[in-house]
């Protein structure tokens, strides 16, 4: 409500919950651009360790350079790396596996 004022009738707490983000089966070649995104973004991450203090201003250029290059040409460009490495996508699945990891250490802890 903070954000729409009057203009909502009514509100609903739990509507965030209600969008289907990442998957819908039976709609081909919907989820892969999402999946691509997240995975892609998380790939970038990965690099934060590696790139030190210089990560924060490679970051802000990738991202500059997103309207105008493809996803191969700016990690190429802003990180040194291939996006066609697997190595690349490898540090994207170990941030995924260490939330794994941390989400069954507080369900077994609970």
């Amino acid at each position: 409500q903070n954000c729409y004022g009057e203009v909502l009738s009514e509100t609903d707490n739990m509507f965030w919950a209600s969008k289907l983000h990442f998957h819908m089966t039976g709609t081909q070649f919907y989820n892969f651009p999402y999946t691509f995104g997240y995975l892609f973004a998380l790939g970038v991450y990965a690099q934060q360790d590696a790139l030190g203090e210089g990560f924060h201003q490679a970051y802000v250029d990738l991202l500059r350079d997103t309207g105008c290059m493809t996803a191969e040409e700016v990690v190429q460009k802003h990180l040194g790396l291939s996006i066609e490495d697997p190595e690349f996508w490898r540090g994207s699945i170990r941030i995924i596996d260490k939330q794994i990891q941390a989400f069954e250490e507080q369900i077994e802890a609970a």
